[in-house]
């Protein structure tokens, strides 16, 4: 998974509040395209995404979408590199939406509700996301390590350690969040979900009883 925010490094444990500020644009990517070299993209895009609709993330091919889309397959690989790359542009469309809803959304998810909220708001919809796109996000998932650094990843790791920072959560916000993160792996819910017969509401209920015990443990008066 990408996306078109840039990720700012975790706030040091010192900052007040754990406050860190997270700007919507662009990150590890060329400079702004051209208008037409825009729209040749977004014609790409299109036609992967209806083949993928069509056919499924596995049979989307640099071949098929350059067939579909008219234009020859050097195109297609000047413009995303490999399969890989083209698969990580296409969940950046599905990304986009998910990450305005909790940068700048409305309550919970979004900055006027209080972190604890947002915390318990953040993992249902994460989960929901990432089921909704699952043949994609795993056909993208080519190479472990990389996953780690997509930038909608780290920005995720970003956002999860500021609220857990500022909901006074104590250790290591850091790799609290990837802890956090892990427990609703878009791999792990397929598998608790389709191969376990695990409900849906059981696995968000897990979510929420980290958060909770995360809080809770670091609250003096609990």
């Amino acid at each position: 998974m990408t996306g078109s925010v840039t990720p700012p490094l975790p706030s040091s444990p010192g900052t007040p509040g754990g406050a860190t500020e997270l700007a919507l644009s662009p990150v590890g990517e060329p400079p702004p395209l051209r208008a037409d070299a825009a729209r040749n993209r977004t014609r790409l895009l299109d036609a992967a995404s209806q083949l993928m609709a069509e056919c499924g993330a596995a049979q989307l091919t640099m071949d098929a979408v350059a067939a579909a889309a008219g234009v020859g397959k050097g195109t297609v690989f000047r413009r995303f590199g490999d399969r890989t790359g083209l698969l990580v542009a296409l969940l950046d469309h599905r990304e986009q939406q998910l990450q305005a809803a909790f940068l700048t959304g409305p309550a919970p998810l979004g900055p006027d509700a209080p972190p604890l909220e947002r915390l318990h708001a953040f993992g249902p919809a994460l989960v929901r996301h990432e089921r909704d796109h699952h043949e994609l996000i795993l056909s993208s998932r080519t190479d472990p390590l990389r996953t780690y650094d997509v930038p909608a990843n780290r920005l995720r790791l970003t956002h999860v350690t500021m609220l857990l920072r500022q909901a006074g959560v104590a250790g290591d916000a850091e790799l609290l969040a990837h802890t956090l993160l892990g427990s609703v792996d878009s791999v792990l819910v397929h598998h608790l979900i389709v191969e376990r017969g695990m409900p849906l509401d059981r696995v968000l209920a897990g979510w929420h009883d980290l958060v909770t015990r995360l809080v809770t443990q670091s609250d003096p008066a609990a």
